[in-house]
Formats: C-alpha cells, structure tokens, sequence
C-alpha cells in the first residue's frame, strides 16, 4: 500500500507539472518540435553513463523557448556490475538568450531497478537592478555510483546565487547551497567567482574560482565520494564568440584541490561548447570537456563527458 501511494503521489505531480507546462502554450506559438539528446560520460575508475533520449514539443520557438515531453533510457555500467533504468519528464524554458534571463523547470518519474524517484530540475534568474542578477535552483536526482544506485541514494540540492558587476570589467557571484542525500549525509556548499573581461569585445575573460563544502557525515561506506571537508581553488581562461550566427565557447583551468587533511593536489579542467543560431527552424547544442580532481582511489581522478541535442522544429 505504501508503494501504491508514493505512485500516485508521483503521478499527481508529474500531471500537475503538465498542466501548468501545457497552459503555457498559447495560440501564437510559432510551431511545435521534436528532438534527441544524447548524453556519455567515463570515468577513469571504469564507469561509464549513457543517456539517450526523445522529446515533443508541442510549444518550440527556439532552444531557449519551448514547452513538452521528454523520455530518456539510462545505462551505467562498471566492470561486471550494470543498470538500466527509464525516465518520463514534463518541461518548459523561458529563458532570453541575450541575458540569460528567465526560468526553467523539468520534473520526471524515474525508475532504476527496483527504486522509483520524483526527479527535478530547475532555475530562475533575473536582474535585481542595472548590474545586480539573483539566481534560485533545485536540483533532485539519484546518486550516480554503482553502490548509491543498487540501494537507491538520491540527494535534493538547492540554493542561491548572487551576481554583482563591479563597473564594465568586472563580475563576481557569489553562491551558497545545500545538498541533502537520503541516506541522511548533507552538504554545505559556497563558491565564489571572480571573472574579469579586459576587452568587452573579444570575449575573453579571466576567471578565479573556488569552490568547498562540509559533509555533516563521513561515515558513507564507500557508496559515494565523501570527504568531510573538500575545497578547489581554480585559475580558468575562457572565450565566447559567435561566428556566423554559431555560438562557440572554450573554458580551460588550472587548480588546487584539499580533500580532508590531505595535503593540496592539481585539477584540470576543460569544456567546449558550440550551439546553433538562436533564429533557425531547427536547433543544435553540444558540449563536452575533461575534469580531474579526486574520488575514492585518490586525487587523480579524471572524466569526460559529451552532451549533444539536435531539435527539429515544424
């Protein structure tokens, strides 16, 4: 009976979600849309995640506008141990591509073995006054390592951001964070950023990052990676550009990383990104990169990731 009511719990919210999705669309929508995702990670201790998805969007005006319905097939796999699991998701964005203003949320049904769980993701952003941006964001999703997902880990994660322009050059954000898991460790994070645009026409900018948080429990066997106290310091150059309409971006980094007492170690960091003319009928993003910092076996620690999704609007 109880599984019968967290069910219907889940139901109820995903057709809730539809409904406030759907009574966004209104008769001025320029068409509707239909697309695929595809998403693989690996992982440097032999773990490896694939994500492929399809999606109908009966509101699609362009990458950054659009409303509907999302299903994605996930594998993890890792030596001999592997899982399968399937996701149905409601969604919508309203975001402004030249300010990145505006919100998004997507919530989903997810079932991976014999473990079910309500899934979110979402985002609001906007401007409090001329060089002054807040951010608010939820996050809900499970734990992806092979022991969190055989016993059903999940973590809600949700904070705040606050961005302040320091005349034309200068920008820092600042965010704080709690990321609470269900076996009932929770995280305390805070980061900070300084970026710097020495020409407001070339794209470049200089970036100075850290990042840290305090787990209130260490004691989470070896279900996922948990220090009690884990900090980066990050130097970062990156460049955005548009050519011929294509959004192109390129982030490279140098840091230090501190897991526990352990003496201080390097992290790299990389990412590209490139993304279609926000005007065409049809829309096209990819992203992927390289990080390494730590985890169970040590801090060398290495991924890499690609992202891509094509949508076809009609």
């Amino acid at each position: 009976m109880k599984s019968i009511s967290s069910r219907a719990i889940v139901l109820s919210a995903l057709c809730l979600t539809s409904i406030t999705c759907l009574a966004a669309i209104d008769e001025d929508s320029v068409r509707q849309g239909a697309g695929a995702a595809l998403y693989v990670s690996r992982d440097n201790e032999g773990f490896v995640t694939q994500r492929a998805a399809i999606e109908y969007l009966p509101k699609y005006k362009h990458a950054d506008s659009q409303t509907g319905f999302r299903y994605t097939t996930h594998h993890f796999e890792q030596n001999n141990w592997s899982r399968s699991g399937q996701q149905i998701s409601v969604l919508h964005r309203e975001i402004d591509p030249a300010t990145a203003n505006g919100w998004q949320v997507e919530g989903g049904f997810f079932r991976q073995g014999q473990h079910d769980l309500f899934t979110a993701d979402a985002n609001y952003r906007r401007m409090l006054a001329e060089r002054t941006g807040l951010e608010l964001f939820l996050s809900r999703d499970w734990v992806e390592t092979a022991n969190a997902l055989d016993k059903g880990i999940h973590f809600t994660f949700s904070g705040i951001a606050l961005e302040q322009g320091l005349g034309a050059h200068v920008t820092v954000v600042g965010t704080g964070g709690r990321q609470n898991f269900s076996d009932g460790n929770a995280r305390n994070h805070r980061r900070l950023k300084l970026i710097v645009q020495p020409d407001l026409d070339l794209g470049l900018t200089l970036q100075a990052r850290y990042r840290a948080y305090d787990s209130s429990s260490e004691d989470v066997g070896r279900n996922y990676f948990n220090p009690g106290h884990y900090e980066e310091s990050m130097l970062a150059l990156a460049w955005r550009k548009k050519i011929q309409g294509w959004n192109t971006s390129v982030t490279a980094g140098f840091g230090q990383q501190k897991i526990g007492d352990d003496p201080r170690t390097a992290t790299q960091l990389l990412e590209v990104g490139l993304q279609s003319p926000i005007n065409r009928t049809d829309s096209f993003r990819m992203r992927g990169g390289l990080n390494s910092n730590g985890s169970f076996n040590g801090p060398n620690y290495r991924y890499r990731y690609l992202l891509a999704e094509w949508i076809i609007g009609f």
